[in-house]
């Protein structure tokens, strides 16, 4: 499963994750060893509520609440049908089996690429990935300490056995530990994070 590698969330894009492009060579390398490979794209509509740019007065990193929920502004990113949202262009797409778009709600955010923020609408990942006898599911991708922690722990609790391919992802570290914070949430729950090189691939 590869998490929202977009151009929006690498070196130049609107939401730059620190070295997010660096992820892109070692998904390469490794997507030859997967029966599935499926991808994530994050799919904003230009309105969408967790833009800072749609709460006059607003700048990004302030939290407001959104639909009930707890949300962090952003700055504007992945909108629909740009050049930042589209996946990187040096990430080879040919093993990629389907892409699922989340976001796409204004009302509501969505860091897992299976449901949104508050659980209330599936993305039909899960269920695409059970229809094919998926058991083990390994994640990797943009940025570890929120879509990619979002999607991991989601995957879990879907039943899936659940791998974090470590250096295959980037964090954003919005406040300094989130990223170990992540990692740590993602172990205690039963999580293997692994780097690319140390486990026998599927």
């Amino acid at each position: 499963m590869i998490v929202d590698v977009q151009n929006d969330f690498c070196p130049g894009g609107a939401l730059p994750v620190p070295e997010g492009d660096r992820v892109v060579a070692v998904i390469n390398r490794i997507q030859p060893g997967f029966d599935l490979v499926v991808a994530t794209q994050d799919w904003h509509p230009a309105d969408h509520g967790s833009f800072a740019a749609n709460h006059p007065g607003r700048r990004p990193g302030e939290r407001i609440e959104l639909a009930g929920l707890p949300q962090i502004l952003w700055p504007v990113h992945c909108v629909q049908n740009t050049s930042g949202a589209e996946l990187h262009p040096e990430l080879d797409r040919a093993p990629i089996a389907r892409v699922f778009r989340k976001g796409t709600d204004p009302n509501v955010d969505s860091y897992s690429g299976f449901f949104d923020n508050g659980h209330r609408r599936s993305t039909g990942l899960g269920e695409y990935l059970k229809g094919r006898g998926v058991g083990d599911v390994y994640v990797c991708g943009l940025a570890t300490d929120y879509c990619v922690k979002a999607t991991v722990l989601d995957a879990v609790a879907l039943d899936f056995k659940t791998h974090l391919v470590e250096n295959a992802c980037r964090g954003i570290d919005l406040r300094a530990g989130d990223v170990r914070q992540a990692i740590r949430q993602m172990r205690g729950q039963g999580v293997a994070v692994e780097a690319d090189g140390s486990v026998e691939w599927p």
